[in-house]
C-alpha cells in the first residue's frame, strides 16, 4: 500500500522518535529508549496505530502527516505553540520548604495542591517551582515512519485501547450490533483503565458511525478448590496493586 497519501480521519500505524536538541524525549523504538536512558520497563514498544487528525499525537507530528505517503519516512520540526506550549511566567512560584515531604533539591520533580511541577531553585526556606510542562517553550524534533494503513475496525479499537490505556490484552470482537469487548480480570484495579475508558467509548462511537453499542465483559472461571479461590483472588489484588 505504499504511494497511498494520509488523510485526516485515516488510522496507521506510526513509529516515531522525539527529540529536543539532541535529547531523546518519547520514541516508539525499544532500542532507541534503552540507548538514551529513557526506557520503561513493562511498556509496550513498536508502531502506534493512531487516528490521522485526532491529537493522538502532538499536534505538530500530527499535522505533518496530512498529505504524506505510506511508507515515508521524515521530519517534522515542531514550534512551541504546536508541541507543548509556551512557556508561561505565571506558572513559576515560590513555595515554602515546608510543603513538601523531603527537602527539595534542583531539578526534583515535586507534586503541590495536585499540580506537577519543578524544583528550579532554592533560597533559603523557599523552593522556586516551575509548574511549566517541562517542554513548554521548546522546539521539537519528531523522525516518523508511516508504517501503513489500518483498515479493520478490530485493529482501530485495540490500537485506541492501547493508546490510552498501554494494554494489549483486551479481546475485541465487532458484530453487525456493535463492539464487544472481553476485559481481563482485575482490570478494575488498573488506575490508567479508568481514568481512560469514558474517552475510549466516546471516540468508538465517534469514529465509527455502525457502532450501536459496546459491550464490555468480565468472565471469571470457577477454580477447582476452595483454596485456589482465595489465592486467586490474593493474586488478582496483588497484581491490581
Amino acid at each position: 500500500m505504499n504511494g497511498m497519501a494520509v488523510q485526516e480521519g485515516d488510522f496507521i500505524r506510526l513509529n516515531y522518535t522525539g527529540r529536543v536538541d539532541e535529547n531523546v524525549f518519547d520514541t516508539t523504538d525499544e532500542t532507541v529508549a534503552r540507548e538514551e536512558g529513557i526506557h520503561k520497563p513493562g511498556s509496550e514498544y513498536g508502531p502506534v496505530t493512531i487516528r490521522v487528525g485526532s491529537r493522538h499525537v502532538i499536534v505538530g507530528l500530527d499535522d505533518a502527516l496530512v498529505g504524506r505517503d505510506v511508507g515515508d519516512e521524515g521530519d517534522a520540526e515542531v514550534p512551541p505553540e504546536k508541541g507543548f506550549g509556551p512557556h508561561d511566567d505565571r506558572l513559576v512560584r515560590s513555595v515554602p520548604i515546608t510543603r513538601f515531604r523531603e527537602r527539595p533539591k534542583v531539578g526534583m520533580r515535586v507534586e503541590v495542591e495536585d499540580r506537577e511541577g519543578t524544583v528550579i531553585n532554592v533560597i533559603g526556606r523557599r523552593a522556586v517551582v516551575d509548574f511549566n510542562h517541562p517542554l513548554a517553550g521548546k522546539t521539537l524534533h519528531y523522525h516518523f515512519v508511516i508504517e501503513g494503513m489500518v483498515e479493520e475496525p478490530e485493529e482501530q479499537i485495540r490500537g485506541l485501547i492501547r493508546l490510552y490505556t498501554g494494554r494489549s490484552d483486551i479481546d475485541v470482537n465487532v458484530t453487525d450490533s456493535g463492539v464487544e469487548l472481553l476485559l481481563p480480570p482485575a482490570i478494575a484495579y488498573d488506575c490508567r483503565w479508568l481514568v481512560w475508558r469514558g474517552t475510549l467509548i466516546r471516540e468508538i462511537f465517534e469514529y465509527m458511525k455502525n457502532v450501536g453499542e459496546i459491550t464490555m465483559k468480565e468472565i471469571f472461571k470457577r477454580p477447582e478448590t476452595a483454596e485456589s479461590v482465595a489465592e486467586s483472588a490474593q493474586e488478582s489484588e496483588e497484581s491490581g496493586a
